[in-house]
């Protein structure tokens, strides 16, 4: 039976939010008491295509989101292990089409920068940039990366909601980054933390759009 994404859409004070997680590793007991994600699988390949056909089917029943949440964990070398972060903007690090004349980053023939800011800011929460490809980066992987975290979603869940006319908001918790990668468990290891985090994160985020510190752009109707 197919997944029904109305089931993922939960109301946070005035705004209808879809909740966007790659994998049920991230999801511990702490976020399963607040929210049901739509969980995507791992990758840029696999989140854009979830995000998109659930936004598709929103808004076949005319049930599309105020907001696009996505949230999970992160790698870094230099942020806070386990700490979370807000996503100040996301690029795209597998595309190079540079020897055609296109900058580093930028997807050819689309209007976007190779560096896209989100504007919308969750007050009191950190923000950082982040990279999304299809690849762990790991140890001197990182001597490549601009941004200040690495993931495999955002870029493509943003590309998605941006086909609907909908903004995203992102948060990360760091997972890793500090040594090597060389097993499953260095990636899992703190991930009971982050999810507890996360959940905290998401008081904040609550709280905030009660308070009207944080505002959207309503759609039309």
């Amino acid at each position: 039976m197919q997944d029904d994404p109305r089931r993922h859409i939960a109301a946070v004070g005035g705004l209808e939010v879809l909740f966007v997680m790659a994998t049920e590793q991230e999801y511990g007991v702490h976020l399963r008491e607040k929210i049901d994600p739509l969980v995507t699988g791992v990758g840029p390949v696999e989140a854009g295509i979830a995000v998109a056909a659930a936004l598709a089917s929103l808004a076949h029943h005319e049930r599309l989101p105020d907001l696009v949440f996505t949230l999970g964990s992160a790698g870094s070398r230099t942020l806070d292990h386990a700490g979370v972060y807000q996503v100040a903007s996301v690029s795209y690090r597998d595309m190079d089409v540079s020897p055609l004349g296109f900058e580093k980053g930028r997807t050819p023939f689309v209007d976007e920068p190779a560096v896209i800011p989100i504007p919308h800011r969750i007050p009191g929460i950190p923000a950082a940039s982040v990279s999304t490809g299809g690849n762990i980066v790991s140890g001197a992987a990182y001597d490549a990366i601009a941004a200040d975290m690495v993931e495999m979603e955002t870029f493509a869940v943003l590309r998605a909601a941006r086909r609907f006319g909908l903004p995203i908001v992102g948060l990360r918790g760091i997972s890793d980054g500090r040594s090597e990668l060389t097993k499953f468990e260095d990636w899992t290891e703190y991930l009971h933390i982050i999810d507890e985090r996360l959940a905290a994160a998401l008081d904040i985020f609550a709280e905030a759009v009660r308070a009207g510190t944080f505002t959207l752009h309503k759609k039309a109707p």
